[in-house]
């Protein structure tokens, strides 16, 4: 485990956080010193949900262990007392996971029935937070999972859903609303809202959904070993793998439907999955072809994230709007080659696989796409490059948990990133345009620029002019190319959110062909050039 100033994932403390933070009746004491239970803050702060999360600590103090006592027994008595879950999940933070102490003796001494006790004592050191919260999970289905009898009717589970995930509560909406349209009933939603006795009742469900590849495939995997049951493990991401879902999902439960005598579901008509059940369900099919998208056919992305979203995104990217992927990665090493895989052929290069943000940084920068869509990270690295950025999968910030209804999943999902992707390559447009027209009112300081955009030199730059010509501003010697005034009027004219990668390719012509002055003939030959 390393420090960083930024990290892509969180503790394994987080991870587990996730889970147990999602469930009812559960309780998590964290083996720790204080100030471990900063993910109270985190998720009180961006899960906007009345309940507080059940988490305490029991705190590891320097004067504890020279004496040779725990706290850890005192505090499951108290958490019992106080809080009465259904279940304890004990875990070890880095710092005591190095005093090698027996969670499951300590846990032994409280005097709390063992039966609602679970040490998960993974190595922190080793186990991030998507691990350790798919870990977690898929333990707790194995504990409680039991076998009984089918629903009547076609039911699922829905899998992986757990707090502080990616427009979860949207997502989940989009879901359950295209099963309600099936006529499917949904038996249990686990972590998300469940309890323990809900995870009991998984096995009645005829097919368990996990769409995250992060977590509750496992799980998933898991019940059809044990209970015989199908899972769905595509995330309906996009227009085209949405209507690929609800073809697998209709397939798989009629071939249980035919083994029960049950009568067969069938696909409805398109409009029963619109918002208004008039209209076509998603209006990306038509929009691409506008005039408006079919501008974006010629403009470069950058994808980079967890699994799900980067499969999801680069497919949508290119097969929906007809971007150009220009390159893709992902943070997540335990599932690169699920995400290369899901990918053959999509990508012009190898998969970018890091744990590093200023990796990716770099890769943005020498790229300067037209469009990235990434991480929070990604969001901040791309602000000072002025490229355009949409997030699209954690680690988030607290304008990506929403009050209202932003599903990424489902015909909706694909309007709601559709319309992302459109706002985030056009927004600034207005900015160019009073740059462009700065003069027509919009400006009222004295020696504003005129139409073309003349600006009075300094006296500081008519000094320099004479060193080196009159139409030259004359730049400290940094290395970077120097431009002429009129030059750089003609770049105020180029819109600021590409106006960085214009300079960087227009500088690099100039060395190529040996001009130590960008003038405004320079300029021109390097957009006819670049195909500008």
């Amino acid at each position: 485990m390393r420090l960083a100033f930024w990290l892509y994932e969180g503790t394994a403390l987080h991870g587990i956080s996730r889970v147990t933070n999602s469930m009812k009746g559960v309780h998590t004491v964290y083996h720790a010193p204080q100030g471990d239970d900063y993910i109270t803050a985190t998720y009180t702060m961006l899960e906007r949900t009345p309940q507080f999360p059940g988490l305490s600590i029991s705190v590891v103090r320097g004067r504890d262990l020279a004496q040779g006592v725990s706290r850890l027994p005192t505090t499951l008595q108290q958490v019992d007392h106080h809080y009465h879950p259904e279940l304890i999940v004990i875990a070890p933070s880095c710092s005591t996971a190095l005093l090698q102490e027996d969670l499951h003796q300590l846990a032994a001494h409280s005097g709390v029935p063992n039966e609602r006790l679970m040490v998960y004592a993974l190595n922190p050191f080793r186990v991030s937070e998507n691990e350790a919260a798919d870990g977690l999970f898929t333990e707790l289905v194995k504990r409680y999972a039991v076998t009984q009898e089918k629903t009547p009717v076609p039911s699922v589970n829905i899998l992986g859903f757990t707090s502080l995930g990616f427009h979860l509560r949207a997502n989940l909406t989009s879901i359950t609303r295209m099963l309600q349209t099936l006529g499917i009933t949904v038996n249990v939603v686990a972590p998300w809202g469940s309890s323990i006795e809900d995870l009991g009742r998984l096995p009645a469900a005829w097919l368990n959904i996990a769409p995250y590849q992060e977590i509750g495939v496992n799980a998933a995997a898991y019940l059809e070993e044990s209970f015989s049951m199908p899972s769905l493990t595509q995330a309906p991401l996009g227009v085209e793998p949405t209507m690929a879902w609800l073809r697998s999902l209709i397939e798989k439960l009629n071939a249980i439907a035919a083994q029960r005598g049950v009568p067969p579901l069938s696909m409805p008509n398109l409009k029963a999955f619109s918002l208004d059940g008039l209209s076509a369900p998603s209006g990306v099919p038509w929009f691409a072809r506008t005039a408006d998208m079919e501008s974006f056919s010629n403009k470069k992305a950058f994808v980079f994230g967890d699994a799900t979203h980067t499969v999801g995104i680069v497919k949508f990217l290119r097969d929906e709007l007809g971007m150009q992927i220009i390159g893709a990665g992902t943070y997540l090493e335990q599932h690169a080659d699920w995400v290369r895989k899901e990918l053959e052929g999509y990508l012009p290069g190898a998969l970018m696989v890091t744990d590093r943000f200023q990796d990716v940084a770099q890769v943005i920068e020498d790229e300067m796409p037209d469009l990235v869509c990434g991480t929070q990270m990604e969001r901040h690295s791309c602000r000072k490059l002025d490229v355009p950025c949409m997030v699209v999968c954690p680690p988030t910030h607290i304008e990506n948990h929403l009050l209202g209804y932003y599903p990424f999943f489902g015909f909706a999902g694909a309007d709601v990133i559709a319309d992302r992707v459109y706002l985030s390559c056009k927004l600034g447009l207005e900015k160019h345009l009073i740059d462009f027209f700065g003069d027509a009112g919009l400006e009222y300081e004295e020696g504003a620029s005129s139409v073309e955009g003349d600006v009075a030199p300094s006296d500081s730059n008519e000094q320099a002019s004479e060193t080196v010509g009159s139409e030259v501003t004359d730049l400290p010697d940094d290395g970077e190319m120097k431009w002429s005034d009129e030059a750089e009027t003609m770049l105020k004219k180029v819109p600021f959110f590409v106006r960085k990668k214009v300079r960087k390719n227009t500088d690099t012509f100039a060395r190529s062909i040996g001009e130590p002055v960008v003038t405004v003939d320079v300029f021109r030959k390097a957009k006819e050039s670049l195909g500008g």
